[in-house]
């Protein structure tokens, strides 16, 4: 394949009322990730008309998003061909904006015949592109360390930081400019109604009064504790250290009610942990739309989470969280606006000399993250309060 030359404009742009097909991104956290590529692409397109193509499970995160004209879904398991076909039949677009490294999700945008088609340059996806987009100057890849190199690593220094720069959202933005749009950073941004809020309110003060765990009148101090990561184990924060802290931080801070936020694959590790919390933490693994989380998120004060997506959507939603990080790294893919997230959350790294490694599980001791104490995220929660 050719070498693709260096550009950041691409010529034509697409026409001020043209159509454009925004190919997002298929996990939550990442899609939370894309909403200041998003919002840069509205301010520079204000006339256009923006689809996104999106998978059905993401598609309530965008319902009523200012930066969007219009949703297109397509399920779990559906062929490529489908995909495109669905796309071609829509209506006419002008232009698409890919914005995940796979080949699938180039090749869907040319199948679908949209005559111009901007993306990252990949191997084995550049042929479905018009514009190649080369990876911007200080991309730091997230790459999966052997377990040789862990184990060489894991006595060493902890490795330097990457600059902010090197944060996921300034990928995106870096295609969005692509298109004319402002680079620059602004907050990743999610949007849940204040009657939503209300509603949900409403429903868990019931729920609470129920089972006798709220207050007389109203809803008591709401504390958010995400345990799960759907990546894998090395993602995860020991189940017995977030019970350990809910456990302490209810003590101090009598009358409040942890709110156990998890898939359907994490009910019997929220369990466990709201059982080992206490009489004060509701287990609503399972139970929970996308949108109903949205809104619990925005009524807890504080949500305790490993890096996974509810992270980004509690930040997004402008709750400040605590966030152990283990395989990962939070200068790449932490919550909030790149460089800032320490302000306004509390990130906490134990900083082995393996980490990041990337990996889903340790082929070590877990250092990552045994390295990091209750009494260490205790007082974070605490200092967020």
């Amino acid at each position: 394949m050719p070498a693709v030359a260096p550009t950041s404009i691409v010529e034509p742009l697409p026409p001020p009322s043209g159509r454009l097909l925004v190919r997002g991104v298929n996990w939550l956290g990442d899609a939370v990730m894309t909403t200041p590529a998003l919002q840069r692409l509205r301010q520079r397109l204000p006339a256009s008309h923006i689809t996104l193509l999106t998978p059905r499970k993401l598609a309530d995160l965008w319902l009523g998003h200012p930066s969007l004209d219009e949703v297109m879904t397509f399920a779990a398991g559906q062929s490529v061909w489908s995909v495109a076909g669905q796309v071609r039949t829509a209506v006419p677009f002008d232009l698409a904006l890919v914005l995940p490294n796979s080949p699938r999700s180039a090749l869907e945008t040319w199948l679908a015949g949209i005559p111009q088609r901007v993306g990252y340059a990949h191997p084995w996806r550049s042929w479905f592109l018009t514009r190649p987009i080369p990876s911007p100057s200080g991309r730091v890849a997230m790459r999966i360390r052997g377990a040789r190199e862990i184990r060489r690593l894991s006595g060493a220094p902890p490795q330097p930081a990457p600059p902010p720069t090197a944060h996921q959202i300034h990928g995106y933005l870096h295609l969005a400019a692509a298109l004319g749009a402002c680079p620059d950073p602004v907050s990743p941004m999610a949007q849940v109604a204040a009657a939503e809020v209300d509603q949900a309110g409403k429903a868990l003060e019931a729920d609470l009064r129920g089972k006798a765990m709220g207050v007389a009148t109203g809803l008591p101090l709401l504390l958010g504790l995400n345990p799960g990561a759907e990546y894998g184990p090395a993602k995860r924060w020991p189940a017995e250290r977030f019970a350990a802290v809910a456990r302490e931080v209810s003590r101090r801070l009598a009358p409040c009610v942890w709110l156990v936020f998890g898939g359907a694959n994490d009910g019997e590790l929220c369990e466990e942990i709201a059982g080992a919390a206490g009489a004060n933490a509701l287990n609503l693994a399972g139970r929970t739309s996308l949108r109903q989380l949205m809104a619990l998120l925005k009524l807890c004060r504080v949500l305790l989470t490993n890096d996974t997506g509810p992270m980004h959507l509690a930040a997004a939603l402008g709750t400040p969280v605590v966030v152990p990080f283990g395989s990962t790294s939070p200068e790449l893919t932490g919550p909030g606006l790149p460089g800032e997230g320490r302000q306004h959350h509390r990130l906490l790294s134990s900083r082995p000399g393996c980490a990041p490694c990337f990996r889903r599980t340790c082929p070590i001791d877990f250092r990552c993250m045994t390295g990091l104490s209750a009494e260490r995220v205790i007082e974070a929660v605490l200092g967020l309060l």
